[in-house]
């Protein structure tokens, strides 16, 4: 039963996130909105706003639609196998990737919610590097098959992405996993279970080991009765030939 709580809790969250991005949209375009102006837009007093409204607001659907999967996996990912730690770590990946944008990010408004996502992929794979647990490794390898492209991202190659919001997040990401590598799931420590008989005070070792019981003073003595044996000339007695009885093998007979 907590198994399901905790699978359905992992998918209600992020799968909440994703449908208020898509009713933003919705609502930018039908009303004919233009919220650019709620990035965040670096050593702006006006911008600093932009760190809590910019990863919800996208250029266009396919941006949307771009950062609609990876949020729903990684957003899962993070809940279900870090669940004491999963929105501490969001909250902060969210706050400074924001904020350091704000600070060294190129004169432009940053919208979107890839930072996010680069945080989080880098949080799970250093994770589980970082706490050597075997299921949490093989989280590591899943996420790096299926967005280790992501790390063209964070060079400025295209200056028509926000490639600042990938770097800082994965910085962000980087340093929560450093950070909070010591709480959440640890990896199993193989431990020796303890004789509870070592606390045994009736233990067969603790027993009093009792002296063995000194030799008779009197030994038992053994007389040994030698007869010498005697010669005899009977021929008689020695070379006589033994009779067959009735129950011993006869040659057999002619009887005709």
């Amino acid at each position: 039963m907590e198994e399901k709580s905790l699978i359905r809790k992992s998918l209600t969250y992020p799968v909440l996130f994703v449908a208020l991005l898509w009713v933003i949209k919705l609502l930018e375009v039908y009303f004919n909105w233009h919220l650019y102006d709620f990035g965040v837009r670096p050593r702006e007093a006006d911008g600093l706003i932009g760190i809590l409204t910019g990863p919800l607001i996208h250029a266009n659907y396919d941006h949307l639609l771009s950062n609609t999967l990876p949020l729903l996996v990684v957003g899962t990912g993070m809940i279900y196998f870090y669940k004491e730690i999963a929105f501490r770590v969001i909250g902060l990946i969210y706050l400074f990737s924001g904020f350091w944008v704000w600070i060294a990010a190129r004169p432009s408004s940053h919208i979107g919610a890839s930072g996010l996502i680069y945080g989080f992929v880098c949080f799970l794979f250093f994770s589980g590097i970082f706490r050597k647990d075997r299921r949490l490794l093989a989280i590591s390898l899943l996420v790096t098959f299926l967005y280790g492209s992501l790390v063209w991202g964070i060079l400025p190659v295209d200056q028509t992405i926000s490639w600042e919001s990938h770097l800082f997040g994965s910085v962000a990401g980087l340093l929560c996993a450093i950070y909070f590598r010591k709480e959440g799931p640890q990896a199993i420590q193989k431990v020796w279970e303890e004789d509870d008989d070592l606390d045994d005070e009736n233990a067969y070792w603790k027993e009093e080991v009792k002296p063995l019981e000194p030799p008779p003073a009197n030994p038992i003595q053994i007389n040994y009765i030698f007869e010498e044996k005697k010669d005899t000339d009977d021929k008689g007695s020695s070379d006589s030939p033994k009779t067959p009885n009735q129950g011993d093998s006869a040659l057999p007979s002619n009887s005709g």
